[in-house]
């Protein structure tokens, strides 16, 4: 169990959750008053010590079925009856493997009107056994053998007779009773799916072992997830953390502000706390520093490769103004245009997009990223507002598509400004290849980062946001 505990953790930290050795040591603690027989009691044990955050549930849960999927096979072999005949009413064929699939999908039938789950389980593992087709050391993934068991059954079919039969049984419904059936039912028929997938992922387990499975169903948490890459399905998850990950990063901001000892020394109060002690001042007390809170200037390369980069740029930014003096954006392809008006606190941030799409004045020849065009249209009609407190941040990839560069312009632009930072969300192995000339603008820029998921831009705005900025040497970048 050591062993196993050991490998389960590992491959928690493996996928990015962050587990610590003091919350180890608590999940030991916690499985010492749990009945290791009780999977649910187990898990949620795990699960109570070892997940701080929501989100990375999904990612616990996976670790979880893998490395204890072997526990299943106890659970659901416990008096397994005849597979076609309902819990202790076995029809005496053993394991089933040899019922044909009209007789399998007879008792699928049964099982799950009845809604038993005992009788679902095993129905699952003969299901697996006759039409998975499963071998051993077969170079084969899961979903491959999930995709033939359930083709065979039909489930989609096995719910239309469900419906059909309840609806026989019960008689005409009104709307919403109809409703509340069918979703009844689609939950069983989720069931069977799961109860599928489970002993297919524990069959592969016994073959392969915990941690080859593990890897192949690894996915990046969402904070890790490249957003120039994203799925729909992913885009959806990011809209729904963009806030509370700015909420909880505006927080630890503030708190780190109230506890920070860096103000001037408050004479008065220091001498106050000594009458204590005699007029000996040992404790010495400190005004509250006055927060630092830049000025910040937005530039976003808006083109269709960097949409989605720029979105949640300008969506997390936006949500993190308020550790800000001022925010002003611009948008660019290859024309720029000040979008700052769009976004307001009574817009809704989908609506201020659909306003840069279609109001924004970001296209001026063809349609293709031409950054020292866009550069040097922000110098010409909004260098005069730039201050030695302007913070200037671009978000692009620096793809020009070989037009000119035109770096002097963003080298003036440094000059004026406190700091310019490049958020580039290409891999960094790809700077400086093809028509990038990322190393053009990086030698006039204060830093550049390679900000390619959630993370990376958390760790960017906190940096700029906590400590300001004190100027670095200038660098090439390789």
């Amino acid at each position: 169990m050591i062993d196993v505990l050991g490998g389960f953790i590992q491959e928690l930290r493996t996928a990015g959750l962050p587990v610590s050795m003091v919350e180890t040591i608590d999940a030991m603690e916690a499985l010492r008053h749990t009945d290791l027989g009780d999977r649910p009691a187990f898990k949620a044990a795990l699960g109570a010590t070892l997940v701080k955050n929501v989100r990375h549930y999904e990612a616990f849960d996976t670790a979880f079925e893998v490395y204890f999927a072997l526990s299943r096979s106890d659970e659901s072999s416990a008096g397994e009856p005849g597979v076609t005949g309902p819990r202790g009413e076995g029809s005496g064929q053993g394991s089933g493997g040899d019922a044909d699939l009209e007789e399998l999908l007879e008792a699928l039938a049964l099982a799950l009107a009845a809604d038993d789950t005992a009788w679902l389980q095993s129905l699952a593992r003969q299901a697996v056994d006759q039409l998975a087709g499963m071998e051993p050391g077969r170079p084969v993934g899961g979903t491959y053998y999930l995709y033939r068991t359930l083709r065979q059954l039909d489930v989609d079919g096995l719910f239309d007779q469900l419906v059909e039969e309840a609806l026989a049984a019960t008689g005409p419904l009104n709307d919403f009773d109809e409703r509340l059936l069918r979703e009844e039912l689609e939950e069983r028929i989720d069931r069977l799916r799961e109860e599928i997938k489970a002993e297919i992922r524990r069959r592969l387990v016994a073959d392969r072992g915990a941690e080859a499975v593990a890897k192949t169903l690894r996915k990046p948490l969402i904070e890790d997830t490249e957003l120039m890459h994203a799925t729909r399905a992913d885009l959806v998850e990011l809209e729904h953390v963009i806030q509370p990950l700015a909420r909880k990063l505006a927080a630890r901001l503030a708190r780190r502000r109230r506890l920070r000892r860096d103000g001037r020394l408050d004479f008065r109060r220091t001498v106050r706390k000594s009458l204590a002690t005699g007029g000996v001042p040992i404790e010495p007390q400190f005004r509250a520093p006055k927060p630092y809170k830049p000025e910040v200037f937005l530039l976003c390369d808006i083109s269709g490769s960097m949409a989605t980069f720029a979105r949640f740029a300008l969506q997390f930014v936006y949500a993190m103004s308020n550790e800000f003096s001022k925010l002003r954006a611009f948008a660019f392809i290859d024309a720029l245009d000040e979008v700052t008006s769009y976004f307001s606190r009574e817009t809704e941030f989908s609506e201020a997009l659909q306003r840069i799409s279609s109001e924004a004045q970001v296209v001026w020849l063809d349609g293709h990223s031409d950054y020292g065009r866009s550069l040097e249209q922000f110098w010409t009609g909004y260098g005069q507002s730039l201050s030695a407190k302007s913070t200037v941040i671009i978000t692009g990839d620096a793809r020009s598509n070989y037009r000119g560069p035109q770096a002097e312009v963003l080298e003036g632009i440094h000059d004026v400004a406190r700091a310019v930072y490049w958020l580039n969300p290409e891999p960094r192995s790809y700077w400086n290849t093809g028509d990038s000339v990322m190393g053009k603008y990086a030698v006039f820029c204060d830093e550049v980062y390679e900000v390619r998921n959630l993370r990376q831009l958390e760790t960017f705005v906190e940096s700029i946001a906590e400590q300001g900025h004190r100027r670095v040497p200038l660098h090439k970048v390789g």
